[in-house]
């Protein structure tokens, strides 16, 4: 009994002092424009995207992410942004997020109410840079920069 107990003290503690993975996406429709949600816990905009469950990969989270957050379908992962895992980007836990550029297609619509409270296609000019969630300023700032970024 007593190594039953260390086992799942060692694996708690594997589970809680790791970070978690997760996915930001940058959704780029046909037209040129960039969708991004507005998060209910802190009324802010953000890219969609959110946490790899287990026994996915990146491209599956994307896809289902996209579809949750937005209703938009995963056309193409484009390129990577970046790999952003500052122990302080999500104000919640420490993650660890890939950011990828997606063309997408259909309709836009809220399917994750409890999460999202709206989801609109912005004007690249007109995403509202410098009060998004997050570190997602840095993330669309990079993206627009052309670069790819590990941080």
């Amino acid at each position: 009994m007593k190594r039953l107990w260390h086992f799942f003290q060692d694996a708690v503690g594997l589970i809680l002092r790791h970070p978690v993975a997760g996915t930001s996406i940058i959704p780029v429709l046909p037209d040129g424009q960039i969708v991004l949600v507005r998060r209910r816990d802190s009324g802010r905009w953000s890219l969609p995207g959110g946490m790899v469950d287990w026994g996915e990969d990146i491209p599956t989270t994307v896809k289902r992410e996209l579809l949750e957050e937005t209703g938009l379908d995963l056309v193409h992962i484009n390129r990577l942004v970046g790999i952003y895992s500052a122990p302080d980007r999500d104000p919640r836990f420490h993650t660890i997020c890939v950011v990828v550029e997606a063309s997408v297609t259909g309709t836009i619509a809220i399917t994750d109410t409890l999460e999202i409270l709206e989801v609109s296609a912005f004007d690249p000019s007109e995403i509202p840079v410098g009060s998004l969630s997050h570190d997602h300023d840095r993330q669309i700032k990079d993206y627009f920069a052309g670069l790819t970024t590990l941080a």
